[in-house]
């Protein structure tokens, strides 16, 4: 085993810059009050000595971990398998970053997993948590509320009203501050999406849910149904966000309306997967059926044959203004005391029709 070389302490620094330790200490931790020569001067001695602040002894400090947990309410074979994913966590990595905060990714297979996130969450070691995916009778939302974690969540939650919805953990719903979010148009761009399929003159328009249970699938579920008012509810199939869900739903949706001339899935693997099950049964797009997913998450969009006209959402924005809400509403809550700043906005981002073949 070679030597490692002693870490470059505080009186270090401080000696090498000629100023005090509590000088030092103040520049590192960010405080107000130096001098901007002096300032310069110990960042300078920083980097020559290449001196690492003690975390744990900062934490005393600032009050700060200068972590945020990720949280996101399904099981790894889900999300590491569905782009989706990947293009929000790149999002929220990015913002993350850019302010020396790192991540701390959590996923939850199961109730035991619950738990475990939740005592995490409760023993202090995070600033924040950002979380998304969830379902309408997950214990998160319990869980991360008795923690005292500042939250931002990924996608409207189902209690927008303030309220935890019930069943949710142990203990009864209670009151709670109004969650702040970041979302995307989901039933605006559903009903550009049937609008779409309707201006191609088609009437028999089905669509693929996603999992219900989920505000993104029940909010584009509405959408779909604005404009499409007296539609036959057998051309409507739930599916669960993946490509065999989107399989599944198709095959029934042929089955009961075969006469069915348009298809809109909730998402873009789901769109992929009904796409196949057309071309297995002889059914041509955009000709016969034409298709329109939700997402526009280019790996699936621009491969799938033909390539999917689909609605676009900004995921890596959407997990970059996450990141952002969280990080503004822990400065504001480190300055209530000198009563500045207030509750972070929810964001609800516009979506867009992106015109390919298959629609």
């Amino acid at each position: 085993m070679t030597e490692t070389a002693p870490r470059p302490t505080l009186e270090a620094v401080a000696a090498r810059a000629g100023v005090s330790r509590a000088t030092v200490s103040r520049v590192v931790n960010g405080a107000d009050g130096v001098r901007e020569p002096l300032v310069e001067r110990v960042r300078q001695a920083v980097e020559e000595l290449g001196y690492v602040p003690n975390q744990a002894a900062r934490s005393l400090v600032t009050k700060r971990h200068d972590a945020v947990a990720v949280v996101i309410a399904e099981p790894e074979t889900r999300v590491f398998s569905d782009p989706f994913f990947a293009q929000q966590l790149r999002g929220i990595s990015k913002e993350l970053t850019a302010h020396d905060n790192q991540l701390v990714l959590l996923l939850t297979e199961g109730r035991d997993d619950h738990a475990r996130v939740g005592r995490y969450l409760a023993g202090g070691h995070v600033d924040g948590a950002l979380v998304f995916s969830l379902h309408l009778d997950d214990p998160l939302p319990e869980l991360i509320h008795r923690a005292g974690v500042p939250t931002v969540f990924g996608g409207r939650p189902g209690w927008s009203d303030g309220l935890l919805p019930h069943g949710c953990g142990p203990g009864r719903a209670g009151a709670t501050p109004t969650p702040v979010y970041v979302d995307s148009d989901n039933r605006g761009g559903a009903r550009e999406a049937v609008r779409h399929l309707a201006g191609l003159g088609r009437t028999r328009i089905a669509h693929i849910t996603g999992a219900l249970d989920q505000t993104s699938a029940a909010d584009r579920l509405d959408g779909y149904r604005d404009v499409m008012v007296d539609a036959d509810p057998r051309l409507v199939a739930e599916g669960d966000f993946t490509p065999g869900g989107g399989e599944r739903a198709m095959r029934e949706l042929l089955d009961r309306c075969p006469d069915l001339d348009a298809v809109f899935a909730a998402n873009d693997l789901m769109a992929a997967g009904a796409l196949r099950v057309l071309r297995q049964h002889g059914r041509r797009v955009p000709d016969d059926v034409a298709v329109v997913g939700f997402d526009d998450m280019l790996p699936v969009a621009e491969q799938t044959d033909p390539p999917l006209t689909t609605v676009r959402q900004d995921i890596e924005t959407m997990g970059r203004l996450m990141a952002r809400l969280l990080l503004r509403g822990l400065d504001r809550h480190a300055t209530q005391e000198e009563g500045v700043g207030g509750t972070p906005s929810s964001v609800v981002l516009p979506t867009t029709l992106v015109r390919r073949a298959t629609a």
